[in-house]
């Protein structure tokens, strides 16, 4: 059996596209979780199994994420949803990668308050959160009435992460339960990172599979906005 791909790439330049890594959060994504949906539908995305996942162990969700990385084979677009952001943060602070990185990019999804009074104990085993900028692209979407994080404290995670903060609008913790489908949104960010990477190593290519992906879904409307670390919003890019 042959690999297929949508746009029917060489295996030269499919080992150049990134693979899509999902890490979910406490209690793994469910059937309902946009993560899920990607998983089944968006090309070259594959779910990171951390393992314990109702009673998470911080260095065993950051050795698996580490072996994911570097079984990949090839650059990697983390997509991480709310403790699993953390998980990747403290991967980074671990591992400090530097230029040979086969991280390219991150999509981090709700990260949770660690560090506020009251957390769910499994959560406060990240705390603290690493404030180290991340050594890779990266955006973090948040939501405004996300009731294990403030906007305020995402805002914060993202100026210290060097991430660019993308308002996802008020759809609670962005998960399941915020009755979001496929998150296009979500999408419309993932699409982001990979042209930004393919115009990096291939110029003139403009996001490949997923750009063709994003496109057959017709036109998606954008109730969200930008933000760059001077608080200035931008739509669109």
């Amino acid at each position: 059996m042959t690999n297929t791909h949508t746009l029917e790439l060489t295996p030269e330049q499919l080992a150049l596209d990134p693979l899509i890594l999902l890490v979910p959060g406490l209690g793994n994504s469910g059937p309902r979780h946009w993560q899920s949906h990607w998983e089944a539908k968006v090309p070259d995305a594959k779910r990171v199994e951390l393992g314990m996942w109702d009673d998470p162990h911080r260095n065993t969700w950051v050795n698996q994420i580490n072996l994911a990385v570097h079984r990949a084979g090839r650059p990697v677009i983390v997509v991480a949803h709310s403790l699993g952001c953390l998980a990747v943060a403290w991967w980074a602070e671990y591992e400090q990668p530097g230029l040979a990185n086969p991280v390219v990019g991150a999509l981090l999804v709700a990260p949770p308050d660690a560090e506020r009074a009251g957390v769910d104990e499994r959560i406060a085993r990240f705390a603290p959160v690493p404030r180290r900028a991340l050594p890779f692209p990266s955006f973090l979407a948040a939501s405004e009435n996300d009731p294990y994080a403030s906007l305020r404290a995402a805002r914060g995670l993202a100026s210290d992460w060097g991430s660019t903060f993308a308002y996802a609008g008020s759809v609670g913790h962005i998960n399941a339960e915020s009755r979001i489908g496929d998150w296009d949104f979500g999408l419309l960010l993932l699409g982001q990172l990979v042209r930004e990477h393919r115009s990096r190593s291939r110029p003139g290519e403009d996001g490949g599979s997923l750009r063709r992906h994003l496109s057959q879904r017709g036109q998606i409307p954008l109730p969200w906005a930008f933000e760059n670390l001077d608080g200035e919003r931008s739509r669109g890019w």
